[in-house]
């Protein structure tokens, strides 16, 4: 009886939130200017302290196997998703299926819902692929190819952003040539040379960042860069290649925008910061991420000595795929220490731990079941309208609501 009870409170304040974004009168204009840091907290241009409260948008532009359910034959990332995919339906409908995919999973209806729920940011998880040509694929050794794709998705992304009063993050989640060897987040592919073995690769990861930069300098709900997403890399013991990547990333960042905030990201999956700190920049904050460990302050103490440390703001950028009384307590425990936080994820295919739920659609356990035991080759038009009903279902009003993980994250 209580979860109904919670569950019908919530709708409540879904339909009234819903009725006030409808108000005309609504300014959805930033005021308060850009987000910017003031010692070991982030403000706004008004100096007010902003506590971020977030979602991440994973398996938008980077999907990963266990997103899909396909974990026990994708082992390589989206890149071995989709070769499953083209081995099925061909190429010419694989990049039908996928750009209904990123039309599909993000529209603007996700993000007034995320701000209809009490979410005041978005870190978006972006894949390099989206923006430019691998280096293998230039025409000219070096130079780089800009591909309209990614650059129109976050242009229309911000302006929902902007208008539902929610900052966006944008997140280099898989970086050229792949930044960790754990291909199921950086999409890194063996049998290339990945971000940390490839001149070429680290020039177009600054190239790019200068790239969103410049695009993006003079917008104010654009909240601040993620550099990097995790890294997983031996870079020596003090991450000296790390940090010398990051020095470049800031340099050409600031050479066209001043305004806005650097996340810094440690190796191994964010939370090695050894050697890092400190950094020649007054915008700055400290990101860590947290899965499957206790909520004690011992836990966060090393981060929390650091920020006073080096008197900058920290950032819990991502966590999640845990319950919700976990999510409860890890919410309680930041907040507690004043650090904002960013959940992983706002839907995924059949979940219970991300904010909405997407329906695998009847068929699609054949097509997983080809991938990962062989056996008869499934129709192709079969599997393609699967694969299409796959996309269809990635949108918000085909997918159902996870209200306890928002009531577990959103506690007013």
């Amino acid at each position: 009886m209580k979860k109904k009870i919670q569950f019908v409170l919530l709708t409540l304040t879904l339909i009234v939130s819903l009725w006030q974004c409808s108000d005309p009168t609504k300014n959805n204009d930033n005021m308060a200017g850009f987000l910017q840091t003031e010692d070991k907290m982030i403000v706004d241009g008004s100096g007010n302290e902003v506590l971020l409260r977030g979602m991440g948008f994973g398996g938008w532009m980077v999907q990963e196997p266990y997103m899909m359910l396909v974990s026990g034959s994708a082992t390589e990332g989206q890149h071995s998703i989709f070769a499953d995919i083209e081995e099925l339906i061909g190429t010419e409908r694989l990049e039908t299926y996928h750009q209904a995919w990123l039309d599909n999973y993000c529209t603007e209806e996700d993000v007034e819902k995320l701000s209809i729920l009490g979410f005041n940011s978005l870190r978006v998880a972006m894949h390099y692929n989206l923006f430019t040509l691998p280096i293998q694929e230039e025409p000219v050794q070096g130079e780089n190819t800009w591909r309209d794709r990614g650059f129109e998705m976050i242009d229309k992304l911000l302006e929902w952003c902007a208008a539902n009063q929610v900052y966006l993050i944008l997140d280099l989640h898989a970086a050229p040539g792949g930044q960790g060897q754990d291909a199921n987040i950086s999409d890194y592919d063996p049998s290339k040379p990945s971000l940390w073995e490839s001149d070429q690769n680290k020039q177009k990861t600054i190239d790019l960042w200068r790239k969103l930069a410049e695009r993006y300098s003079d917008e104010p709900w654009i909240g601040g860069y993620d550099l990097i997403n995790e890294p997983n890399w031996y870079l020596g013991e003090e991450n000296i290649e790390l940090k010398q990547l990051y020095e470049k990333l800031i340099a050409a960042i600031r050479e066209v925008d001043q305004n806005h905030i650097i996340f810094i990201e440690g190796n191994w999956f964010a939370n090695d910061h050894t050697g890092l700190w400190p950094f020649d920049d007054d915008n700055i904050v400290l990101s860590f991420h947290r899965y499957w460990c206790d909520n004690t302050t011992e836990t966060i103490l090393h981060y929390l000595q650091m920020r006073d440390k080096y008197n900058v703001p920290l950032w819990m950028g991502e966590s999640g795929e845990n319950n919700n009384q976990w999510y409860e307590e890890a919410v309680q425990l930041l907040e507690e220490y004043k650090i904002g936080w960013a959940w992983w994820t706002w839907k995924k295919m059949e979940s219970t731990t991300g904010a909405y739920t997407i329906p695998k659609p009847q068929g699609y356990d054949e097509l997983i079941n080809y991938w990962q035991n062989g056996g008869e080759k499934p129709d192709t038009s079969f599997a393609y309208d699967v694969m299409m009903q796959v996309a269809e279902n990635a949108k918000i009003d085909r997918c159902s609501l996870n209200g306890e993980v928002v009531q577990a994250l959103i506690q007013e």
